[in-house]
């Protein structure tokens, strides 16, 4: 059977990073003067570069050696689209994975949504953390005087903000190809809070597909054919491998 996984935050929890919506959560903490829905966005970097980097750095970079867990290792020759952008699917081995939102160790140069783009390894081991602020805006090509990001000029986190939408950057056409072919869809720790999610829902809904949700608080769903495992990916595993 061709099952495909889509996994959310609960899958790296194990691994020490935050969930989105927990009391921690990436979603739960902004900056001083912006909420996290407000920094996460594309205008935001436009319009106040220096504040979306720092914030982003905090939030995300700083867990950017994080290993796997077990379940990252048992997903290592599945069928996965993830909405992490941790990398750690990868670091387990997993070698075809979609990873639908970005890459905390990727990044792009600054352009316009749906153009083709070159994707570039992220520069965070050179950042001075003493000298934080100018550090970003070099290593971003960032103007410190204008303090406007440049397109084809600066650079962009590898990263699907609020205000963005799916694109082939983000092998979009590929993640939809595989949800139409598989026979099953299995979702882990995931709040089904984003799009990509609900558009597999619509896939499954629309052939018939079964579904299984593995969550220790699943959302109830309004589709036929679901089976809820109310527990954590990681118990879920365990039960897997006997």
């Amino acid at each position: 059977m061709n099952d495909l996984y889509i996994t959310g935050a609960g899958v790296s929890e194990a691994s020490g990073i935050p969930t989105f919506r927990g009391r921690d959560g990436f979603w739960t903490i902004g900056s001083v003067n912006y909420t996290p829905q407000e920094m996460a966005t594309r205008a935001m970097y436009q319009s106040n570069p220096l504040e979306f980097l720092k914030w982003y750095y905090h939030r995300f970079v700083t867990y950017r050696h994080h290993g796997p867990n077990k379940v990252h290792y048992w997903l290592a020759n599945k069928n996965l689209i993830t909405q992490n952008i941790d990398g750690l699917d990868g670091k387990a081995g997993n070698r075809d994975y979609i990873s639908i939102h970005g890459r905390i160790d990727k990044i792009t140069p600054f352009h316009i949504q749906g153009e083709e783009v070159a994707i570039i390894d992220a520069p965070w081991d050179e950042v001075d953390e003493d000298n934080l602020e100018a550090s970003l805006l070099s290593l971003f090509c960032v103007n410190p005087t204008t303090m406007v990001p440049e397109m084809d000029s600066s650079l962009k986190p590898l990263v699907l903000l609020f205000d963005e939408y799916y694109t082939d950057l983000y092998r979009y056409s590929e993640a939809e190809e595989r949800m139409v072919s598989a026979d099953k869809i299995i979702f882990m720790g995931t709040s089904f809070s984003v799009n990509i999610t609900q558009i597999a829902l619509e896939i499954s809904a629309i052939d018939h597909k079964p579904i299984e949700i593995i969550d220790p608080k699943p959302v109830k769903l309004d589709y036929p054919n679901v089976t809820y495992h109310t527990m954590t990916a990681m118990d879920y595993v365990k039960e897997m491998e006997g």
